[in-house]
This record gives C-alpha cells, structure tokens and sequence, in this order.
C-alpha cells in the first residue's frame, strides 16, 4: 500500500465506494464526485490492464482503447511492480465473467 494516499480523508472515501450495492448507484455516486473525463480515464486505464494481461501489443491497445503510449507504459508497470490492484481486480472480474 502506497503510504503516500493513506489517509482518513482517502479511508472514508473507499468505504464510501465500498458501500454501493449495484451500477446504477456507482453510476450515480462516481457522476457526483469525478468528471466525466476522470471516469472515462479510469475505465480506460481498467481496459488498458486487461489488453496487457491478454497480451496485446502497445499499438493494438492504443488503437482500440485511444490510450497514449504513456498510459499504457504506467499501466503495465503497475501490473508488474504496483500493488496488484489490478491483478487482484481483473481475476475477479474474470471470475465473475466465468459464473464462478
């Protein structure tokens, strides 16, 4: 975990998130807190980490998704040396998809 974000303000914020029970109330909550742009980016850098672990090349990503190649150099860096929130979400969502 990452020191430098963890706070009471950062604390309260996830059990906020954590605390929605569907989509439309993500929908809903993420619309009133973040831009349109900074959920947007969100969501791309979400399918950027599935591409990657998919093993799809930079241009192919770029291409489909609209993400620079810096994004997707963070990203990837973040899938091999982060915290593996990404890694830990994209087996879920896996999973789910699976019926599992």
């Amino acid at each position: 975990m990452n020191e430098k974000i963890k706070d009471h303000h950062v604390d309260l914020l996830f059990k906020a998130v954590l605390l929605l029970d569907n989509i439309e109330e993500c929908y809903n909550f993420f619309e009133d807190i973040c831009t349109v742009s900074e959920i947007k980016a969100m969501a791309q850098r979400l399918k950027v980490a599935m591409m990657l672990k998919n093993k799809e090349k930079y241009g192919e990503i770029s291409e489909k998704t609209g993400a620079s190649t810096a994004t997707i150099s963070r990203v990837n860096r973040c899938l091999n040396y982060g915290a593996d929130g990404y890694r830990v979400m994209l087996e879920r969502l896996e999973k789910q998809k699976e019926g599992k």
